[in-house]
């Protein structure tokens, strides 16, 4: 019946900065990008090599997320990496701050976690 995630949908409080990030530092490809003048807001589509993508959207007076503590709903947003050092070297450079790497207790697998520039919890999940 269901096949994969096709996108998942982030809202913003400032437009460019995300844009920038998700585009110049997590290096997302751009599919489409639109301003919606009736509703003063952008959406920016957005792919990953897998064919998945994120819709970044941008409204005027969004509440903030609450995060702290967690609230019911989505937890975080995972991206799967082949070489979790290397990328986790690559968003440190670009100032953004990273987490520990940890160890699954139950995959094994290598994994951490950072922040986008509103706070939405992102993960770094290594396949290999």
């Amino acid at each position: 019946m269901l096949k994969g995630i096709h996108h998942v949908a982030i809202i913003c409080s400032d437009y460019q900065k995300s844009k920038d990030f998700y585009v110049g530092i997590l290096g997302l490809k751009i599919v489409a990008e639109n301003y919606r003048e009736h509703r003063n807001s952008y959406k920016l589509d957005l792919a990953l090599p897998d064919g998945s993508q994120i819709e970044l959207f941008s409204f005027t007076g969004s509440p903030k997320r609450p995060s702290y503590p967690e609230a019911q709903g989505l937890r975080h947003l995972a991206f799967a990496v082949d070489d979790i050092e290397q990328v986790t070297e690559q968003l440190k450079r670009h100032g953004v701050t990273m987490e520990a790497i940890r160890i699954d207790e139950y995959t094994g697998k290598k994994f951490t976690f950072f922040s986008d520039p509103d706070g939405l919890p992102l993960e770094l999940y290594q396949q290999c």
